[in-house]
């Protein structure tokens, strides 16, 4: 049996506008979340929807259904009955769907115990890029990557309406109005996180999203006179669902009707398993579960500047948490190209980051150090061996690391400096930094503390969010602080 464990990218249950969302992140070419894979800062398979139904002549000859006017919601029961149909086979038989504090939610309908079975979704009843007409697959050039795809799926589906063979999965998707995602923020909202990587990953991702859809839109146009038009914010909402949702599989990315309404909790270990001997995905029940006990699964470790974007929704105090930050050589540095020069020889970061967005050279991601007297796990070698290499004033000292590097290990400034006063020197550099990026997150933390005031819940929801963000970077970057200033009085 071959089992493949998903990358999954959801919404926790502490701050989640609804219950339908997760996300994986497999894409590398298209709409960088995020997540991710920002994560952070973007990693993240579908059957026939349109051909059971569409004649492939030319792109008039599409509509077999007329486009009125949506009727109600199954009711969530009837929900997993039309699944079970569709599927002729049981998906569940020991969960029901409720709504929760947080939305639509999956209950034990009986006595869960650990190591069983709790889900079922068979492939035949998940969605992908596949389910694109051919004649709309022929006409997307190959820039475009699978979430801009499977976002054209949920579009057309969504314009066929009640005459979509989805329309009962298609209806139970979030309105952008319910979406937290970073993108969906004004810039006053934006402002509260611009000491954040998160401000500028937010910025680069809507980028590319428009991106995307200038490649799409051509294709839209071909296809106005049946299905009408296609606007950008259609377009962006799409891809954020995608984004959001689905999971990757050996088959690319797949959203999973019924998987959606499962919640997260940061300690689970129940994850979505691709299973393609059995053709299908399935949940296995981590613990005990008592009947009408709300049931849990894990969507990954991630920072709450990925869930931030990626999915809309913050963790108070997410034990996964990380910030990305810059360290620049300064530009009047008289050994400024000779130290870049370095840099890019012995300094080589991934290519890509999990959501196919470029690492910066000088870009590092900084952990909790837990204790002030360890080793400093949490601060990367590779940022201490920076600011070693920018505290050199001369190009017999750069010469010299170059010398130990060939010497030893072949990597550059990753052991401490002979002259005790340079290595000093070089972490006061680092602890300067962390002094800016501290002061900022604080100040921004108390423009919102003493800004507060009642608003509408959608901006109460982000203020939040964004306290939570800089939080939680705030504790991470005091721990680094200490381990530095511990580390320099070491030395004296």
């Amino acid at each position: 049996m071959r089992k493949v464990a998903l990358s999954i990218r959801k919404k926790q249950k502490q701050a989640r506008p609804d219950a339908l969302t997760k996300r994986h992140r497999i894409d590398t070419r298209s709409f960088p979340m995020p997540f991710r894979g920002r994560g952070s800062s973007l990693s993240w398979s579908l059957h026939s929807v349109f051909h059971s139904r569409c004649l492939h002549t030319s792109p008039n000859h599409l509509i077999l259904y007329s486009l009125t006017s949506p009727q109600p919601q199954l009711s969530a029961n009837e929900f997993l009955r039309w699944l079970e149909r569709k599927a002729t086979s049981t998906i569940s038989s020991s969960l029901s769907i409720a709504k929760s504090s947080y939305g639509r939610s999956l209950f034990a309908s009986k006595a869960i115990q650990a190591g069983d079975c709790i889900l079922k979704v068979p492939y035949s009843v998940q969605i992908t890029a596949d389910n694109l007409l051919p004649e709309i697959r022929y006409l997307i050039g190959e820039e475009v990557g699978n979430i801009a795809k499977l976002a054209i799926v949920i579009l057309f589906e969504k314009k066929l309406g009640q005459g979509s063979e989805w329309y009962p999965y298609i209806s139970c998707l979030p309105q952008q109005r319910e979406l937290h995602n970073a993108i969906f923020w004004n810039e006053s909202e934006l402002e509260m996180i611009r000491p954040s990587s998160i401000h500028q990953e937010t910025i680069n991702q809507k980028s590319q999203i428009e991106k995307d859809f200038l490649a799409i839109n051509p294709v839209f146009e071909c296809f106005r006179q049946s299905f009408g038009d296609f606007s950008y914010k259609d377009f962006m909402h799409a891809c954020t669902l995608v984004g959001s949702r689905a999971w990757g599989s050996t088959k690319g990315l797949s959203l999973i009707p019924f998987a959606d309404f499962l919640n997260h909790d940061g300690v689970s270990e129940s994850i979505v398993m691709s299973d393609d001997d059995k053709q299908c995905s399935e949940v296995i029940a981590d613990r005990d579960y008592a009947p009408g006990e709300q049931v849990l699964i894990s969507y990954g470790k991630f920072s709450n500047a990925t869930l931030m974007l990626d999915f809309g929704f913050t963790i108070p105090h997410n034990i996964y948490d990380q910030v990305q930050i810059q360290f620049d050589i300064p530009k009047n540095d008289p050994l400024h190209d000779m130290k870049l020069e370095l840099l890019q020889q012995y300094f080589v970061p991934p290519s890509k980051d999990m959501k196919g967005l470029k690492y910066c050279l000088n870009s590092f991601t900084i952990k909790e150090v837990r204790t002030a007297k360890g080793k400093g796990k949490g601060i990367p070698q590779s940022l201490r061996a920076f600011a070693r290499v920018l505290s050199c004033t001369s190009s017999q000292e750069l010469h010299n690391l170059v010398m130990e590097a060939e010497q030893t290990d072949g990597r550059l400034a990753r052991r401490p400096l002979q002259d005790i006063s340079k290595e000093i020197q070089a972490h006061m550099m680092l602890s300067s930094l962390f002094i800016q990026l501290i002061e900022e997150r604080s100040a921004t933390l108390t423009s919102l503390d003493s800004s507060y005031s009642p608003l509408c819940e959608g901006v109460s929801v982000r203020r939040l969010m964004a306290r939570d963000l800089l939080h939680g970077e705030l504790g991470i970057l005091k721990s680094a602080f200490a381990w530095l200033e511990n580390y320099r009085n070491s030395l004296t």
